[in-house]
């Protein structure tokens, strides 16, 4: 049975219609000069904007506005509903249906009395203290970023674009919202039989568990319906992690016909075309497949010039921040959120990247720009992260991890892991009223 939490919220579609009725009767002069006009004229007080609209800068905007109600906020995203990518995996095989993962930018923007502009960030000027936009540009006093991640094609086919397009097009990884997700549904439910395979990113990634849990949830599709298919794991680790015994123990006693776990499988090449892959495990081909390519912060970061270097001066691919205030180490008013943060900690390298980080960096974040906006002595503050799995559907069973984080007496920051291995329906309550409590936090 589908869960429907709520009505789904139409959002997207009037807001496509008051675009069309706002378009000039000749567009192309407009479009031409579109990113040479001011989007918004100057603040008169301090502006707050928000470059992404995920599980951290959705997040970041109510809390912002909550501790200071003078704060301009304005949220850029492209997208014209929010689709959350925790709890997708639930809605693949029809635990959740699409109401339970959308909802209205407008609604809460209004609610909270902040701005919200559905346009693409194109540039960034941050000596002017400016972002540029597909409708104009706009001056902050704050910038928050939350780009999430891209997709590393490079490393697999270096400059070839028509081999990146194609395996997008048609093997895709589903981890950015949300076209790629109904085609990735589409694909699963018309799924007939033969080998799927899927192809796990290296750390770190966007939440480190789910493609697990993705593999359980349609592995016990295939064998509720009875499709002669097999799902192979190429996972570049020696095991699964985090939640190592849990899932190993769901691919053996509930899956052992369906999944194939291969350890070890880091990518030498992908032929998407021919649909063959070559790992360092072995050579495979497949029928279908799920195709995760490396991840990297996401295009904005880029853009922005927030990527961090390491000792070689090679860009690490992700955000180089301050590990405990979160902002960019030589521009104090630029602050990174969510999945793009770099690596924080000798110790253990990067935080989780999953929504339940995202939304404890934005609060705070929001908390730091408050307190100096106040003219406040700022105190550090740490996430933590909660992720439930779930990996079987009759009955509904899940599985979870827990992360704590302190300083120890080096200064560093420390992650403390606890793994919920042993599968059962009392964690698939708490799965939901987790996602509850978080929906609730940001739109509620």
């Amino acid at each position: 049975m589908t869960i429907n939490r709520r009505q789904f919220l139409a959002a997207g579609s009037a807001l496509g219609a008051t675009a069309a009725l706002a378009q000039p009767s000749n567009p192309l002069p407009f479009l031409i000069t579109l990113q040479s006009d001011p989007l918004l004229p100057k603040s008169g007080g301090k502006r707050v904007v928000i470059c992404g609209g995920g599980w951290g800068g959705i997040s970041a905007a109510k809390h912002l506005k909550k501790l200071d109600a003078s704060l301009e906020v304005v949220v850029l995203e492209r997208n014209p509903v929010f689709f959350s990518c925790p709890m997708s995996n639930k809605w693949l095989v029809d635990v959740v249906d699409t109401n339970f993962l959308t909802f209205s930018y407008l609604k809460v923007a209004q609610k909270y009395g902040y701005q919200f502009i559905q346009t693409e960030v194109t540039a960034f000027e941050r000596d002017k203290k400016r972002v540029i936009t597909a409708q104009g540009w706009l001056d902050y006093d704050f910038l928050i970023v939350g780009s999430g991640i891209r997709y590393n094609y490079e490393a697999w086919f270096g400059n070839d674009r028509q081999a990146a397009a194609y395996t997008k097009a048609h093997f895709p990884a589903a981890y950015i919202p949300n076209a790629e997700h109904f085609q990735l549904k589409q694909s699963i439910q018309n799924f007939q039989g033969g080998d799927l395979v899927m192809t796990l990113p290296p750390p770190p990634h966007r939440c480190p568990p789910s493609p697990y849990e993705r593999a359980c949830l349609i592995a016990g599709l295939f064998k509720e319906r009875k499709i002669k298919g097999r799902i192979t794991i190429l996972d570049p680790k020696d095991s699964p992690r985090p939640i190592t015994i849990g899932f190993q123990q769901a691919f053996e006693e509930l899956y052992k016909d369906q999944i194939t776990y291969v350890p070890k499988a880091v990518i030498k090449e992908v032929d998407p075309y021919n649909k063959k892959i070559k790992t360092a495990a072995g050579d495979f081909t497949f029928d279908h497949g799920i195709l995760m390519a490396p991840h990297q912060a996401g295009d904005m970061a880029w853009k922005a010039g927030l990527i961090g270097k390491n000792a070689e001066g090679k860009a690490t691919g992700w955000a180089g921040v301050d590990p405990f205030f979160l902002n960019l180490k030589d521009d104090p008013d630029v602050f990174v959120i969510g999945d793009s943060v770099g690596a924080v900690s000798p110790l253990f390298g990067h935080y989780p990247k999953a929504g339940h980080v995202a939304n404890a960096h934005a609060k705070i974040v929001a908390k730091y720009i408050s307190e100096r906006v106040k003219g406040r002595e700022l105190k550090y503050a740490l996430p933590d992260n909660l992720c439930f799995m779930m990996v079987n559907t009759a009955p509904r069973e899940d599985i979870a991890v827990r992360f704590k984080y302190y300083v120890n007496d080096k200064g560093l920051i420390v992650q403390d892991q606890e793994d919920d291995n042993e599968r059962r329906s009392e964690v698939v309550s708490e799965d939901f009223g987790w996602a509850a409590r978080m929906y609730e936090d940001m739109f509620g």
